[in-house]
């Protein structure tokens, strides 16, 4: 019986000493295989905010969960402020997706604003701790100026405009329709709206739009 070169058998078994090699590999810690390990990561503390809210999401528990090294996180996120400032920026790029697909199906101006506002709200309601974590102080290195958020804004802004026309105070009524979905959504997770209000999506969807009613514009 013969070797090759890569210690194989050339009658097809594998030589023992690479037998031995392969099975020495399979202790030793699993490497990590799936490709984007920074979403990998983000994915696991999506789970893990849900489950127990900010508290639950430690770099440990996520680099358990993914499969890899507890040190294998700290390429992509050298402490846990850094992964928490990374789920509330997927959030407000989720959000902003929400809003557009949202809008797409609505025809008139007004009714492109009140799509993004339901939207909102249903994003929380779909998302409590998410929502929660992007609009706290708890995101440390989440700049109020970041890309993602200033997004999700400029979209809400551009919908009041395109309602209010050219008016001086255009922040001031893109704030004061921002107002409505996000203090709805609040006093639904707070628990301040009556359960019954809230039986059906559709339900939720008719008391947005109703708190939508009362806001008039200066346009």
């Amino acid at each position: 019986m013969t070797r090759n070169v890569d210690g194989v058998n050339t009658d097809g078994q594998n030589c023992p000493c690479l037998m031995r090699t392969t099975k020495k590999s399979r202790s030793e810690p699993r490497a990590y295989h799936h490709g984007d390990l920074r979403a990998a990561l983000l994915a696991a503390a999506t789970k893990l905010l849900a489950e127990g809210g900010v508290a639950a999401v430690t770099l440990r528990e996520c680099a358990r969960r993914v499969g890899v090294s507890h040190a294998a996180p700290q390429r992509h996120f050298p402490t846990k402020e850094a992964l928490v400032a990374a789920l509330a920026e997927d959030g407000f790029a989720e959000l902003r997706t929400a809003g557009e697909a949202a809008m797409q199906t609505a025809k008139g101006a007004r009714a492109r604003l009140d799509a993004y506002g339901v939207a909102y709200v249903r994003f929380a309601l779909d998302h409590p701790e998410r929502f929660r974590l992007m609009f706290t102080s708890n995101v440390a290195n989440l700049d109020a100026e970041a890309p993602c958020a200033n997004a999700a804004y400029e979209l809400l802004r551009a919908s009041v405009h395109a309602v209010v026309g050219d008016i001086d105070d255009l922040d001031g009524a893109a704030a004061a329709f921002w107002s409505l979905p996000h203090g709805l959504a609040m006093l639904i997770l707070d628990g301040r709206i009556p359960a019954e209000r809230l039986r059906t999506p559709r339900a939720v969807e008719e008391l947005a739009r109703a708190s939508f009613r009362h806001w008039r514009s200066s346009g």
